[in-house]
């Protein structure tokens, strides 16, 4: 491959000389407009810790010059859902998925950089940056910036976890003002993504076991000072990606996905995994389906023993020996596809096998000694979910639930009504219209910052009076957060589902019908949508099923049904529908009376 296979066209000739100015004037000389340019794309914001880092881990990536390119860097944004939790603003970080894959693309295409590193640090940013990667389909790689390490309280390691957690005792008397203060303070004591294996340590293992991270680098914390030398290596190995013409439709394949998976469900991931990798899989161009992940984590162990469901967190797995020693795992039990090919020119396989095991490390669990036989995720179907939905295993011990389900309208309907159902053990909610398009972004259903996730707090005992050991599923469109009442997220094709009051709502086992009305009545006018215009609407007009990935479309939805649906070719005309819906419209009005004349006896009357 020509290095600088697409530069060239920005920067070479007498035609160029304008943009070359231009370059010139912020410190590019001709020597360095002949070498490839590399992008630097990051997500460094000031609204949260995740991605704090970004900044100092760039300049750190632009080291590149040293391997023989130049570097340009770009920076695109970020929502954190933990600060938005439970608030509008959560609607916002679902969406910010593709605004960050879009930005990152358009300024990859519109600068025509040969190479590509882009830095990622949270829930969004990581799939986001990975998407961009897969569209773009030049030489490149992610850099996850890292986790943060675990807070002190009480002599005890802490994470952000435990804080959701003492809300709820909080509301329910069982902590202080006080204690809440002090916990408040200390949960979170640097940057980074948290700790446990929840969405963003998922990601970032499920990448570096696909192999666009280079193997070994995610799992360095944040504010470690190896991180610095880990994005050094990084910005050299863009280069030398770039020199192997090796390009992320090389490395993201059907087995490389399955990889992910595995590392997913051994890991007890965030569900969160299985909308981000159906994303990116249809970037990509592979197939995969919902049931793929079913079938995967099935025949996969639960090894690790990681927050919400475990003891340890990112920090721990790393002293461990990091998502290596994961995949040596799934090596010696024969999950992985070994000859799946990384960025660093390797295999898995070959990485697997160089992993280094501390000592006496208990955060991965040797095979013959698995925290549970199958992995952390399971793909459920049933009337609420026909075209599937997910629940997290990991930390729960129920494998089976029947029960009639009471379905409400939104988040807020949810809680107080559930909160009186203390004694209904086999009743499981489900909230209507958490949906991407019924509400835009989709935002979490659960938890709610007036309430806790532990068990024998505020919300367990609202699911359920005697702990999670009978919690009833929860059915919810985004409710990934740690948690301890068993939760199935994720169900289409509600998911894309808008909102409309006059159409029946399946249930487990109970339905609701529209209400029969005379032809004179006029029903209801709907709420005002306070998202009918801006971004929420256009991600609203183009997303798709989370069976899907929930990414965006060319003509949305609608598109892909049409697509998907066979051809009718006896398909009556719009002028024949139209008189067929008149036709039923008189029926349904009975025989119409002429008017009386004038003079006559009825016009007299």
């Amino acid at each position: 491959m020509d290095p600088k296979h697409r530069s060239r066209a920005l920067t070479e000739g007498p035609a160029r000389a304008a943009a070359r100015a231009y370059l010139h004037g912020i410190g590019f000389d001709a020597e360095s407009l002949s070498k490839p340019i590399v992008g630097v794309a990051h997500c460094w914001i000031e609204t949260m810790p995740c991605n704090f880092t970004h900044r100092a881990l760039a300049q750190k990536v632009k080291e590149v010059r040293q391997a023989g390119g130049t570097p340009m860097e770009l920076n695109t944004i970020a929502i954190s859902d933990g600060v938005t939790m439970g608030t509008s603003g959560m609607k916002t970080s679902l969406v910010s998925r593709e605004v960050i894959a879009d930005s990152i693309e358009l300024v990859a295409r519109g600068h025509l950089f040969d190479a590509l590193v882009c830095i990622s640090g949270c829930d969004k940013t990581i799939p986001a940056t990975v998407m961009a990667l897969a569209r773009l389909d030049v030489p490149g790689l992610m850099l996850y910036s890292g986790s943060i390490h675990p807070g002190r309280f009480h002599d005890e390691d802490v994470t952000i976890q435990e804080v959701f957690e003492a809300v709820g005792k909080h509301a329910s008397g069982q902590m202080s003002d006080e204690e809440l203060a002090e916990l408040e303070r200390v949960a979170s004591p640097g940057a980074g993504a948290c700790g446990g294996q929840f969405t963003a340590n998922t990601m970032a293992m499920a990448f570096e076991v696909l192999g666009i991270s280079p193997m070994g680098s995610s799992m360095v914390p944040a504010e470690d000072g190896r991180k610095a030398e880990v994005a050094i290596e990084a910005g050299r190995l863009a280069v030398d990606v770039l020199d192997r013409g090796l390009r992320p439709s090389d490395v993201i394949t059907k087995k490389s996905l399955e990889n992910a998976i595995a590392a997913v469900a051994t890991s007890g991931g965030s569900t969160n995994a299985v909308l981000h990798l159906l994303a990116i899989a249809r970037e990509s161009g592979v197939e995969l389906e919902i049931d793929d992940f079913d079938r995967i984590a099935e025949r996969t162990p639960l090894t690790c023993d990681l927050k919400p469901g475990g003891r340890y967190v990112a920090t721990d797995l790393y002293a461990a020996g990091g998502v290596p020693l994961v995949a040596k795992r799934l090596q010696e039990g024969g999950l992985l596809h070994d000859d799946a090919i990384t960025v660093t020119g390797r295999t898995v396989g070959e990485h697997a096998h160089e992993a280094q095991e501390t000592a006496g490390q208990q955060v991965v669990r040797p095979l013959d000694d698995p925290i549970k036989p199958t992995g952390g995720l399971a793909i459920l179907r049933g009337n609420l979910a026909p075209e599937g939905c997910v629940v997290k295993l990991s930390g729960h011990e129920r494998r089976h639930h029947s029960g009639h389900a009471r379905v409400f309208e939104s988040r807020r309907r949810r809680w107080p009504r559930s909160s009186k159902a203390r004694s209904a053990k086999a009743t499981s909610s489900s909230s209507a219209t958490r949906a991407p398009r019924a509400a835009p972004g989709c935002a979490r259903c659960s938890p709610s910052p007036r309430r806790s996730t532990a068990p024998g707090s505020a919300s367990t005992s609202r699911c359920s009076p005697t702990g999670a050991s009978a919690a009833p599923p929860t059915a919810s469109w985004r409710a990934t957060w740690p948690r301890r009442p068993s939760t199935a997220g994720r169900s289409p094709p509600f998911a894309t589902a808008t909102r409309s009051r006059s159409t029946s709502t399946p249930a487990a086992s109970t339905s609701r019908s529209p209400t029969t009305r005379s032809s004179s009545a006029r029903p209801p006018a709907p709420p005002p949508n306070p998202d009918a215009t801006g971004v929420l609407a256009k991600y609203a007009a183009l997303v798709t099923s989370a069976s899907r990935g929930r990414g965006h479309e060319p003509g949305g939805p609608a598109a892909h049904a049409a697509a998907a649906a066979p051809a009718c070719r006896n398909r009556p005309s719009a002028r024949r529908r139209a008189r067929r819906r008149a036709r039923a419209r008189s029926a349904r009005a009975g025989p119409r009376r002429r008017p009386a004349r004038p003079g006559t006896r009825a016009g007299r009357r």
